[in-house]
């Protein structure tokens, strides 16, 4: 087998590998978006290489910059079978029908006949099985403990097994099974995201966000939160209502509750009902928790925002009161969606907070504001920035350094070879260095 990268492989977005079992046939792993730097001088409509012999493409999980290219290579005639997990079967509409309408099209109808055919082409494949597809292939998906129905998957041909990890969830995550390292592999496509440093632990990360909500109370500004409408979103409430709960117990009050926290993302709303739904897929803690909280993702002072007048009034409204508030909204890199028009009415107030919780691409806006920028574009417009910028590492969905790793050395068997990608080239080369000072072989 050999593999070619079709994106994902010098940059941290774009995701896509093609795995040629032979001469003729092949598997595509992914086929995302790029994002930020990664897409300019490029054409993300165009699917530049030939769809010959694809007998199948393989998902990871649902965030945009792994399936985003996944309408366009359907539109180039691709109709083979979409091997997935079933959670991520789920959620693999939902994700592609808001990804088509913010950057495709509006036109329900198409939007509508594109989910009908990508239905029919979707394969649900369980957890920790192995499973043959046409001409002698296997794979198996295991658990990688970035969003829900994340997998890395293991291909076999002949008796060689390449690995592809996808992203690998940070082990802080409170809701999801951390991923256990596969026997072996030939080849290890491994993600290095954050190869070059440490996430914050836990207990730091949930500390750090209880002193951001004192001092949004105390100024009585907005602390805004831009988080991907899956994952991202849910682990903050879960963590927001443990906060909640340990404040009330500890201070025998409930100061926080004067704080109303505002998800404003009708995707995210429809994602934490699946998140819900799914819950044979959370992980031992979440599952305790269940025993003396049956709604662990909702809390009283919890308001969703669904529609767009509403979202246009909740703006308005906490520009005119001046009351507290802790707003969670798309998109988590701020290139669009609705964290954008709050960034526009408070990024210029001295009392707001801007809490960056996951990965921001060189070239978003979220890079500017979180790189300490006098100012930032949003929507064409120059705004100065006078808020006050975070970074929770702890709450990244991508494992770090450590992490990386422990996935690698906990194999039973050493990998022939490993081949870094999605990640950038700083973080890519210490990763590559740490590995290769254990003894291993790094393309």
């Amino acid at each position: 087998m050999k593999v070619i990268h079709h994106g994902g492989h010098e940059g941290v977005t774009g995701s896509c590998h093609q795995v040629l079992l032979d001469d003729r046939r092949s598997l595509l792993v992914d086929c995302g978006l790029f994002q930020g730097d990664d897409a300019r001088g490029r054409d993300e409509e165009q699917i530049d290489f030939p769809l010959d012999g694809i007998q199948g493409l393989i998902l990871t999980h649902v965030h945009i910059d792994h399936i985003g290219r996944v309408p366009y290579l359907m539109g180039a005639g691709f109709r083979g079978p979409i091997y997935c997990t079933p959670p991520t079967a789920k959620l693999l509409p939902l994700m592609l029908e808001d990804a088509m309408r913010i950057g495709v099209t509006r036109n329900k109808k198409l939007i509508e006949r594109f989910l009908h055919e990508l239905r029919r082409h979707v394969r649900p494949l369980a957890y920790g099985k192995w499973h043959k597809l046409d001409g002698g292939v296997q794979i198996r998906f295991s658990p990688a403990g970035h969003i829900l129905g994340s997998a890395y998957v293991e291909v076999d041909y002949k008796n060689e097994r390449y690995v592809f990890s996808g992203d690998l969830g940070s082990t802080n995550s409170p809701l999801l099974i951390d991923p256990v390292s596969p026997q072996r592999a030939d080849l290890l496509v491994l993600e290095s995201t954050y190869g070059d440093r440490l996430h914050e632990g836990r207990d730091v990360r949930s500390q750090q966000l209880e002193q951001i909500l004192c001092r949004t109370l105390q100024n009585k500004g907005v602390t805004i939160i831009p988080a991907f409408s899956l994952g991202r979103t849910q682990e903050l409430l879960y963590e927001l209502n443990e906060i909640f709960r340990r404040v009330e117990e500890e201070q025998g009050c409930s100061l926080l509750k004067r704080v109303n926290v505002v998800v404003d993302s009708p995707l995210a709303l429809r994602l934490t009902q699946i998140y819900d739904s799914m819950r044979e897929y959370w992980d031992n803690e979440a599952k305790h928790v269940l025993t003396y909280d049956d709604q662990p993702l909702v809390f009283n002072n919890l308001v969703h925002i669904s529609e767009h007048d509403e979202h246009r009034d909740m703006v308005e409204y906490l520009r005119d009161s001046k009351m507290p508030a802790i707003v969670i909204a798309a998109s988590g890199m701020c290139t669009a969606g609705r964290v954008v028009n709050y960034l526009k009415a408070f990024i210029s107030e001295s009392t707001t907070d801007v809490v960056f919780i996951g990965f921001q691409s060189h070239g978003t806006p979220g890079r500017y504001i979180q790189d300490g920028k006098d100012w930032v574009r949003l929507d064409g417009q120059r705004f100065d920035i006078r808020a006050t910028a975070h970074t929770l590492s702890g709450y990244s969905a991508h494992a770090d350094q450590a992490d990386l790793i422990r996935f690698v050395t906990q194999m039973d068997e050493r990998p022939k070879a490993i081949r870094l990608v999605h990640g950038e080239q700083q973080a890519r080369t210490v990763l590559a260095e740490k590995l290769r000072e254990l003894g291993y072989q790094v393309d």
